[in-house]
């Protein structure tokens, strides 16, 4: 990527190469242990993602001169070392879009300590209460599926699961001093999310520290500080958060498959060499038209597109579609590994259950995107 003097120069180059390089270094062992080493976290910090996005402040720090098309690029640069490591990057970058959403108060206190403030959230409530009190609410309650809980200097909690128009469902900005987490993440694949439970009890927020889930969704701010980065609603980029992971993770396991037809076949294996080029070329290109759909998004959502008639569905659309198209490209991937890609010390294997983890994730489910977008067409 260029230096820090273009549209996009919100981190130097070499940090970010240098944080590929760890997390690259580090995602055997982050697999095994569960958690990602602190020198990841550390180069994660060094190369921006943290700022990313982050709001105008009245403090003098920039507003975001990050693009969504700078930021997808950036995480699936880390995505092709470790996919846990650029599914953190990818988060704090948008934890931090959405503190935009903030009355400029609450805003100027999550920013407080400076560009490298680590967001996390989750809209995933279980038992929440938030009760009214003099100048805020008394919040109590738990959250599912925390990625990074443990690095987190705030935390972004909805007070129920989200609802579509629902004005009653409120965001809270929580400093780490107010909430406590429980390790309960151990899965499959993305193990080194850390995406645990994360509790508070009876913690105040103040009025300030909160803002309507509803006007994240449709990206109405609060104010006129923020970008036309921050004003996209949330679920026409949403998408981009959680696949740009996977395009990373899609990409090193092409790469692996490259190295293994690199190695002279015998047996069995040389009678099967022609499918498994013709597999190997078929997933290089599913990869790439994949990666061109989610740079669509990206266009659209940085040219200010998404208020042109059914581009935020169509965005929505895209975004799911492509991770469909890069899980199947890496199953096809996997199967020409044949065994050696399944044995524990290879690394296909961790794309292979990482790639399918992530898929999974609700933001990233094809048939709600598809009812949404052909909703849209019927009632034009």
């Amino acid at each position: 990527m260029n230096s820090g003097q273009d549209r996009a120069g919100w981190h130097e180059a070499e940090a970010l190469r240098a944080a590929a390089r760890t997390a690259g270094r580090g995602a055997a062992e982050a697999d095994t242990s569960g958690r990602l080493a602190d020198g990841t976290v550390d180069a994660l910090g060094a190369a921006g993602f943290a700022a990313a996005f982050a709001p105008v402040r009245p403090d003098g720090f920039p507003s975001a001169t990050a693009t969504f098309e700078a930021v997808t690029r950036a995480v699936a640069a880390i995505g092709e070392g470790c996919t846990s490591a650029a599914w953190l990057a990818s988060l704090w970058a948008y934890n931090g879009r959405f503190s935009a959403f903030l009355p400029d108060e609450g805003r100027q206190e999550v920013w407080a300590k400076g560009p490298d403030t680590r967001l996390v959230s989750s809209m995933v409530a279980a038992g929440v209460e938030a009760e009214p009190v003099d100048g805020g609410w008394e919040l109590s309650g738990t959250w599912l599926y925390v990625s990074g809980v443990e690095f987190a200097d705030w935390a972004l909690l909805s007070s129920a699961p989200p609802r579509e128009g629902d004005r009653s469902i409120r965001v809270f900005a929580v400093p780490k001093d107010s909430f406590t987490h429980e390790v309960s993440w151990s899965t499959l694949g993305m193990r080194a999310t850390g995406s645990h439970t994360l509790l508070v009890e009876r913690a105040f927020v103040p009025e300030y520290r909160s803002f309507v889930w509803d006007d994240m969704r449709q990206g109405v701010l609060p104010s006129e500080t923020g970008s036309a980065v921050h004003a996209a609603p949330l679920f026409a980029v949403n998408g981009l958060t959680f696949a740009a992971p996977i395009l990373g993770a899609a990409r090193a396991a092409l790469r692996l498959v490259a190295e293994h037809l690199g190695r002279q076949p015998s047996g069995a294996r040389a009678a099967a060499q022609n499918s498994a080029r013709i597999a190997y070329t078929r997933a290089a290109g599913e990869i790439d038209a994949a990666a061109l759909l989610l740079a669509r998004v990206a266009e659209t959502a940085d040219g200010g597109g998404l208020a042109e008639d059914g581009a935020a569905f169509r965005s929505h659309r895209d975004a799911t579609l492509a991770v469909e198209i890069l899980v199947g490209a890496v199953d096809r991937l996997f199967r020409v590994t044949g065994t050696r890609g399944q044995a524990a010390a290879h690394p296909m294997q961790r794309i292979w259950r990482d790639v399918h983890a992530a898929g999974s994730h609700a933001a990233l489910q094809f048939e709600p995107a598809a009812l949404a977008y052909t909703q849209g067409l019927l009632a034009a």
